[in-house]
């Protein structure tokens, strides 16, 4: 597999400007940033630089050419070069789906033409999509996007001394009847409070759902509590409740 290519930087293209003004030979800028001759005279040719206002003004300049090199990729995204795509995906966001959600489908249904979450997080949080304001439709409701190296790892709910990394192996294997996972299905608020409790046996896949008023810890557990008691003896042997087991005399 070859090696990945890495666009020139804004630090480079002010090197080329000096450079040009100096007189650098092309073979030495190519050999000094340790690129090949032919990117070079590229940048060259691509991003010269003429103000119509005033015609003296012409060459090379890093930030012009930075500009240029930036909007020419903004041209060339992928939700831009096919608008039936992008028109997919945002009625698909406007639906309530996350990127992972919709990225995640595609890869599902094999699809032709599909694209990454991150794809769909660039165009959200582009000029396009804050125009449509897509970002309101996202579960944090947030304007501007965090930096991706800003985001810190969240502290664990569960301590590791109940986490289901830790459960026993006949848990794990599904190979001992009575074994119950156990998880709060929440809806969006237009729909009130109300949610449901699932509980699925992991060897016979048997569910159990259980409606609540509210998403309170203590009436939650007072239902899963009775339903699990109201069990024969062997098929109440623990419940796991996402990453952490409490074990059920």
């Amino acid at each position: 597999m070859g090696r990945v290519y890495a666009q020139l930087t804004l630090e480079d293209r002010r090197k080329i400007e000096r450079w040009r003004h100096a007189k650098v030979s092309v073979n030495e800028m190519a050999r000094v940033l340790q690129r090949h001759r032919s990117t070079i005279f590229r940048e060259l040719r691509r991003n010269h630089f003429q103000d119509p206002c005033m015609p003296k003004v012409v060459g090379y300049f890093a930030m012009a050419a930075q500009l240029r090199t930036s909007d020419r990729r903004a041209r060339q995204r992928k939700l831009i070069r096919h608008p039936q795509l992008r028109d997919q995906i945002v009625e698909r966001i406007k639906d309530g789906w996350t990127p992972e959600q919709i990225a995640g489908r595609m890869r599902m249904e094999r699809a032709p033409l599909r694209v990454c979450q991150e794809t769909i997080y660039r165009y959200i949080y582009a000029k396009e999509g804050l125009r449509e304001e897509l970002w309101w439709y996202l579960p944090t409701h947030r304007r501007a996007r965090r930096p991706r190296c800003a985001r810190k790892r969240r502290a664990p709910k569960f301590h590791r001394d109940v986490s289901i990394l830790f459960r026993p192996e006949a848990v794990a294997q599904r190979s001992q009847f009575g074994q119950w996972e156990a998880d709060l299905m929440l809806f969006r608020q237009r729909f009130g409070s109300a949610n449901v409790t699932s509980l699925v046996e992991r060897v016979s896949r048997f569910t159990v759902l259980l409606k609540n008023a509210d998403k309170r810890t203590r009436p939650v557990m007072d239902k899963v509590i009775a339903a699990i008691r109201a069990l024969p003896q062997p098929a109440r042997r623990s419940i796991t409740f996402d990453r952490g087991t409490e074990f059920v005399s």
